[in-house]
């Protein structure tokens, strides 16, 4: 008993799938900042030499160009941080999404339900994968890639046909 007797029937549950899914990003902030003074470098001495040509306009417009190089570097790195969470719980499946603004969005299935389904190409290997329960289909990992779509639908098929088979007693451990 809890010390505000709580009775908590999930709580004590075990976690037969988990993963948090995050958007890969190849770029650190240390390669970042070596980009940006390269291409601000390049940028800077090509603006030197358009301007000592006299064509005083070009050294602007490369000045703009590194703004903008600047600008989507911030935006592809707000966007990395966006996340899935997926966790399998013999009576339960949640999937909590968090968008790169920070906007929740939280879906509670029940696993004895949910089938798992896949569009993919012949060609490309996995393009989708949906959570289908009482007609609601709810995309998971849309930001990863075939090899690891194929991956993550593997385990989390397995996780799902164990909570259909449901908890088994071991007393030994």
């Amino acid at each position: 008993m809890t010390a505000s007797n709580d009775f908590d029937p999930l709580g004590d549950q075990p976690k037969l799938f988990s993963a948090r899914l995050t958007p890969h990003r190849s770029l650190n902030r240390t390669g970042f900042l070596v980009l940006m003074a390269f291409v601000g470098a390049v940028s800077f001495a090509t603006g030197i030499a358009f301007l000592l040509m006299g064509a005083w306009p070009v050294f602007g417009f490369f000045g703009l160009d590194v703004l903008v190089i600047y600008w989507a570097f911030r935006v592809n790195f707000r966007r990395g941080d966006a996340s899935e969470e997926i966790t399998v719980t013999p009576s339960e499946l949640r999937v909590r999404r968090i968008s790169h603004r920070g906007h929740v969005v939280e879906w509670v299935l029940n696993p004895l339900w949910v089938r798992l389904d896949q569009k993919s190409h012949a060609e490309f290997g996995i393009e989708r994968l949906y959570l289908v329960s009482r007609g609601r289909h709810v995309s998971v990992g849309s930001f990863l890639g075939p090899d690891e779509k194929a991956s993550f639908a593997k385990a989390l098929l397995a996780s799902l046909q164990a909570a259909k088979r449901g908890i088994t007693y071991n007393p030994t451990s």
